[in-house]
């Protein structure tokens, strides 16, 4: 079962998990705004679910993804696309265990696309956690990966059946949850535009006022927090109530502009230093490319050297595996199809080492169908870029998961495509390249 949320519906699709009992795995996989087919960003023909999509159709960019796990048609885990144990430790503060996973070994159990249910299981098994605790966790987890989907319009999906996720700790009946979710997601909008997103941080801009409206506890637990890096998913966490309860709280008190609300994005914004004080030299980003193509591997070296970056192309896919090691770059880009040992393999061997199991492994694929998005999920893999592509394109990934900021300001972004072999002997890019 795979299809668009534009001709159903994440409610629907539960639904019909839930009647036929299945057991399997969910992604679904938003996508954001329109790539106009201009410019620097080039596209073919695109196929998404064996469809071609005509060619004047505007390409979507791949946003965030959840995955969710069925046992006979209820609910064992969901999660979404971030793949450190952030959510996981964030929980574990209830209980006063979010310095427990610093201590943990890498658990058997652990799954590819469940690491945090791996470690919930470790934590379960050390006797750190109760099962009573641990099922809570679960069923906090599954909610607010609910309510994300419910509020979502756009975007691809597949369900795979497969073996349940194991060993199960509980499960959770779809009907009843999607009901009272569905009930939260409409509540929320009435928030609009004063509070629009769960990742929004608070920050206490008038103390007086709020304090004067407040009872202290209420005051003192949230002047703790509000502090423009904890977001009110975090906040319910904490808590341990429902997003919609944290919101409603805070809600007047935005209104009156006596609390502001930040983007998350904010957070990672340094403070001004002053003209005397010492700045650090930020580490320049090392980036791999694994491509057999060596077209591909010297204009990705072209475009990213250009901003700054420390770039490695390798031809051949088993050598590969051995100069990552020696290398321990901060990002890989990586080609799916490859004589030997195609992408697929190396991202799941990758994964496999703690060396790599956080760093961000981007496919290059001259496919744009969504099965080989999700057969590159399944893997590990973080993102994917569809060849050909552009700089900006490209940069932009970089730029979002190691956070590099552009040193080297080019002119001529918008004019560089990567291209195949064959394509980039017939454009000026094949000198700077091979310069």
């Amino acid at each position: 079962m795979q299809g668009t949320l534009n001709e159903i519906d994440i409610r629907s699709i539960l639904q019909l998990i839930e009647l036929g009992q299945r057991t399997g795995e969910l992604l679904v996989e938003a996508y954001s705004f329109p790539i106009n087919n201009t410019g620097g960003d080039i596209s073919s023909k695109a196929f998404a679910f064996g469809r071609p999509y005509q060619e004047t159709k505007p390409r979507r960019r791949a946003g965030p993804f959840w995955f969710v796990f069925f046992l006979n048609g209820k609910i064992a885990y969901a999660s979404g696309s971030e793949r450190s144990l952030s959510r996981l430790r964030d929980y574990l503060r209830r209980y006063k265990a979010n310095t427990a996973l610093d201590h943990l070994e890498l658990p058997s159990i652990d799954s590819i696309n469940a690491p945090e249910y791996g470690y919930l299981w470790a934590l379960l098994e050390k006797h750190i956690l109760t099962p009573a605790q641990g099922r809570s966790i679960i069923q906090s987890m599954i909610r607010e990966t609910l309510f994300d989907l419910l509020s979502l319009h756009n975007g691809y999906f597949v369900f795979e059946v497969s073996p349940a996720l194991a060993p199960q700790l509980t499960t959770l009946e779809i009907a009843p949850l999607v009901t009272k979710i569905m009930k939260q997601v409409q509540e929320w909008k009435q928030f609009h535009p004063h509070i629009q997103s769960p990742n929004q941080c608070p920050i206490i801009t008038d103390p007086v006022q709020l304090h004067a409206a407040l009872p202290e506890n209420a005051f003192r637990t949230l002047r703790q927090w509000a502090d423009g890096k904890t977001s009110l998913r975090q906040l319910s966490r904490y808590l341990n109530r429902d997003i919609l309860t944290v919101a409603k709280a805070i809600y007047p008190y935005v209104r009156k502009g006596w609390v502001q609300l930040v983007s998350a994005a904010a957070q990672d914004t340094p403070p001004n230093r002053g003209e005397g004080e010492f700045k650090p030299v930020p580490q320049v980003p090392r980036v791999v490319c694994i491509d057999d193509d060596m077209a591909i591997g010297k204009t990705v070296e072209y475009i990213l050297q250009a901003k700054g970056y420390e770039v490695t192309a390798i031809r051949e896919p088993v050598q590969a595996l051995t100069l990552i090691f020696q290398l321990k770059p901060d990002l890989i880009l990586c080609d799916l199809a490859m004589p030997e040992l195609d992408g697929y393999e190396i991202c799941g061997m990758l994964r496999q080492s703690t060396a790599f199991r956080q760093t961000p492994i981007i496919m290059l694929t001259g496919k744009d169908g969504f099965i080989d998005r999700v057969r590159a999920r399944m893997v590990g893999s973080t993102d994917y870029l569809t060849k050909p592509f552009g700089a900006n394109e490209l940069l932009m990934l970089l730029e979002k998961y190691i956070g590099w900021v552009d040193i080297k300001k080019s002119q001529d972004d918008n004019s560089i495509t990567v291209r195949s072999d064959q394509e980039i002997e017939e454009t000026d890019i094949t000198k700077s390249a091979s310069a």
